[in-house]
C-alpha cells in the first residue's frame, strides 16, 4: 500500500493521487496557497480516496468557509467508512473540529495520536494559538501545548512542519533560544514555510527586535502568494513593525492593501482581529481616530461574527463597536456573552467582559475605570487565546491609561513585572 510523507498507509492505488494528496497536505500545514488544486487533483485521480476530501474540508475551514467545509467533511466521513481504522479515525477527528465540537475533537485527537502519533493533519488543529489548546480557555494552555508537542518530538524528528509548531510553542512559553533553533532549522528545510517565517517574527518580537522583523519580512514576503492563509497576518506584522519604527507611510500602506477588509484576502479571524489591533495601536501611538475605517470594520466584524461565541474574536469585535461608538451593538454582544458564561459554554470566561469594560472606559477617557478593569483582566487575558504579541494590546492600553492618569510609578511597576518577558516589548513595542 502507498504511504504519505509521514509513512502512514493511504487507501489509494494511484501514485498520482497519493502525490497530489501529499502536496495538498503540505500546502495546508505550511500556510501557503495551492492546496485546493492539489487536493482536487487527488480526488480526480481517485474519487474513492477520502483523505483528500477531509484535507480540503480542513483547508477551506481555515479559510473561513465554514458551511462548505462542514458539507465536505460530512461527505468525507461517509466516503471513508470502508477505509482503514486509521483513516476513519483521521476523518472523524478533523470533522469534529470542523463541526464546531472542540472538546470532542480534543479527546478524539489524543486517542488517535496514541496509535498514530505521526498523523500530522490530525495533530495540526491542536497546534498554534488558534488551535484546540489555544481556544480552550485553559489559562495553562501554552505550557500544556508545549509539553504535549515535546512528548511527540521523538516521533517526528527533524520534520520541518513539526519543528515549526514546537518552536512556536517554545516561543509562547518564553523558551526563546530553543524556539529560534527549531524555527531556524524548520525554515532552512522549507524556506517557503509561511508558518516558520511567521513564528520567527514572533521570536524577534519577544526579543524586541523590531527592525529585524521588518527587514526579514520585507525580504521574504514578495515571494508569498497573497491568496495564502497567512498573508494577511504576516502583513499585520509588517505594518506594526513599520509603525513602531516611525515608518508610518509604509505601515498604513500595508494596512490598507493587505490587512483591512477590502484589502488583500484573509480569513475572517485575521482580517477582523488584525485590523482592530492595528487601528487601536495606531491611536495609542498618537494617530487620530479614523472613524470611517472603524465603522467599516465594525460592520465587517458584525457580518463575520454575528453572534458571540469565540472569545478572541468577540474581544476585537467589541473594540470595533467601542471605537465606532456603537454601544447598542456592544451591549448586545456582552449580553450574549454573559448568557453563554452562565450556561458554562464560553471557554474564554468573564475576562472578555473585563477587557471590554476596560477599553470602553479608555475610549471615554475614564482612565481610572480603564485601569481598574484592565488590571483585573491582564492576568487572565491568556484565556482568550491568541499569541502573547496579540494579547499585548491589553498591556499597551493599560500602560497608556497609567500614563494618561499620571500614574508613572504604576506604569513603571507594571513594565518591571513584564521583565521576564522582555519588558522592552511593552515599552517600545508595536504601539
Amino acid at each position: 500500500m502507498l504511504t504519505d510523507r509521514y509513512g502512514l498507509e493511504v487507501s489509494t492505488t494511484s501514485p498520482a493521487a497519493r502525490d497530489a494528496y501529499v502536496a495538498g497536505v503540505d500546502s495546508v500545514i505550511s500556510g501557503v496557497a495551492g492546496y485546493r488544486a492539489h487536493l482536487a487533483e487527488a480526488v480526480d485521480r481517485d474519487p474513492s480516496f477520502a483523505l483528500p476530501k477531509i484535507a480540503l474540508a480542513r483547508g477551506i475551514f481555515l479559510d473561513g468557509e465554514v458551511k462548505a467545509a462542514r458539507e465536505l467533511a460530512a461527505d468525507a466521513v461517509s466516503l471513508v467508512a470502508d477505509a482503514t481504522p486509521r483513516e476513519r479515525s483521521h476523518a472523524n477527528v478533523l470533522a469534529l473540529g470542523i463541526q464546531g465540537k472542540p472538546r470532542e475533537a480534543m479527546r478524539a485527537m489524543h486517542d488517535h495520536l496514541r496509535d498514530w502519533p505521526r498523523d500530522a493533519m490530525v495533530l495540526a488543529p491542536a497546534t498554534s494559538v488558534f488551535g484546540l489548546y489555544g481556544f480552550s480557555g485553559d489559562p495553562a494552555h501554552e505550557e500544556a501545548l508545549y509539553a504535549f508537542l515535546s512528548s511527540l518530538a521523538p516521533d517526528y524528528g527533524q520534520d520541518w512542519w513539526f519543528e515549526a509548531m514546537l518552536g512556536f510553542a517554545a516561543c509562547e512559553t518564553g523558551r526563546l533560544d530553543e524556539a529560534w533553533r527549531l524555527l531556524d532549522r524548520a525554515f532552512a528545510a522549507n524556506p517557503r514555510h509561511a508558518h516558520a517565517a511567521h513564528f520567527r517574527a514572533h521570536v524577534m518580537y519577544e526579543r524586541g527586535e523590531t527592525a529585524q522583523i521588518l527587514d526579514f519580512l520585507e525580504g521574504w514576503m514578495p515571494q508569498h502568494d497573497p491568496r495564502s492563509l497567512t498573508h494577511c497576518h504576516l502583513s499585520w506584522h509588517v505594518a506594526l513593525a513599520a509603525l513602531a519604527l516611525g515608518k508610518a507611510e509604509r505601515a498604513w500602506q500595508v494596512f490598507r492593501t493587505s490587512v483591512r477588509p477590502g484589502g488583500a484576502w484573509g480569513p475572517p479571524i485575521n482580517v477582523v482581529t488584525d485590523s482592530v489591533s492595528f487601528l487601536w495601536r495606531a491611536e495609542l501611538a498618537g494617530w487620530s481616530r479614523d472613524i470611517d475605517a472603524w465603522q467599516a470594520l465594525r460592520e465587517h466584524a458584525a457580518r463575520c461574527y454575528p453572534k458571540a461565541g469565540l472569545g478572541y474574536a468577540d474581544v476585537h469585535a467589541m473594540i470595533a463597536c467601542i471605537a465606532a461608538d456603537d454601544f447598542e451593538a456592544l451591549q448586545g454582544r456582552l449580553a450574549e456573552i454573559r448568557d453563554l458564561i452562565e450556561g458554562m459554554s464560553y471557554p474564554a470566561t468573564e475576562v472578555v467582559v473585563l477587557i471590554a469594560d476596560g477599553f470602553a472606559a479608555y475610549a471615554a477617557e475614564d482612565w481610572e475605570g480603564a485601569i481598574q478593569a484592565l488590571e483585573q483582566a491582564w492576568p487572565q487575558t491568556v484565556c482568550i487565546g491568541g499569541s502573547r504579541a496579540q494579547r499585548d494590546l491589553v498591556a499597551f492600553t493599560l500602560v497608556a491609561a497609567y500614563l494618561r492618569s499620571e500614574r508613572l510609578d504604576a506604569a513603571h511597576a507594571f513594565m518591571q513585572a513584564q521583565e521576564a518577558r522582555h519588558a522592552s516589548v511593552v515599552v517600545k513595542g508595536y504601539c
